[in-house]
């Protein structure tokens, strides 16, 4: 006998909701997710939409009734909770628009639960569109499939964050003037990542990041990498030897 199709198939959309799911809602999808769905994925009555919240996880939908500019989805069934993500915090200086979205694109896709802006002295950018990076946060997860967005704060000071940096949650920081291997040292538990600039930090900060409790400064490796690709390759790292990519953990 023929094997039965997946349902829903694997080319099946998925979008975004900023409310609370469930079983039996109506949603009503407007603006640019109408025409996406609508006038590019050509979706019409009783065709499968995978919908997530950041709440309560991921429903199937099916299509109830299409407009010009509009249509409904009607929820049938949950397909998944919100997954867990770890408490690891990425906390990066903003860099040049194109790859500072790059950087909100990877952290969820990596898994960050929280995405921090931090001003320090070599920052060269002084305003960023917090809204714009969360835009990119979404698209990234409707893409991988992710139930969990990262929280995003608006930009802070360095000298801010660090007063108030909370006793509990280990600080490692990309450290250019060296520092221990970060997979021999990064460990579970609450983290973040303190990435800088492109012109890295100055001695003066360097010292206040250390006089943190718990901050230690790490090595990313033999090579010199961009701002981007440090924060990237230490996500990476922390995941590998101390989040939810260990074999345990799954």
């Amino acid at each position: 006998m023929p094997a039965t199709p997946a349902w829903p198939p694997a080319s099946t959309p998925r979008l975004f909701i900023d409310s609370a799911l469930g079983e039996g809602m109506a949603v009503p999808v407007d603006g640019a997710a109408a025409n996406y769905l609508g006038n590019v994925m050509r979706l019409k009555e009783g065709d499968p939409v995978r919908l997530f919240d950041d709440r309560t996880g991921e429903w199937l939908a099916e299509v109830s009734s299409v407009s010009k500019r509009s249509l409904t989805l009607a929820i049938t069934a949950q397909l998944s909770v919100r997954e867990d993500v770890p408490d690891l915090w990425l906390v990066a200086a903003p860099i040049k628009k194109g790859r500072i979205d790059w950087v909100a694109e990877k952290a969820c896709e990596l898994g960050v639960a929280r995405l921090v802006p931090v001003i320090t002295r070599r920052t060269i950018v002084d305003r960023l569109n917090v809204e714009r990076l969360r835009t990119h946060m979404i698209e990234a997860a409707e893409q991988c499939g992710r139930t969990a967005l990262p929280e995003i704060t608006e930009p802070v000071k360095l000298g801010a964050l660090l007063r108030d940096w909370p006793a509990d949650r280990t600080l490692y920081f990309a450290d250019e003037a060296g520092g221990l291997p970060f997979v021999d040292v990064a460990k579970p538990g609450p983290a973040a990542i303190l990435v800088g600039p492109e012109g890295g930090f100055t001695d003066e900060e360097r010292v206040a990041i250390r006089a943190v409790p718990g901050a230690t400064g790490t090595s990313l490796g033999p090579r010199i990498l961009r701002a981007e690709t440090a924060a990237a390759a230490a996500i990476a790292i922390w995941m590998a030897a101390a989040g939810d990519w260990r074999s345990e953990s799954r």
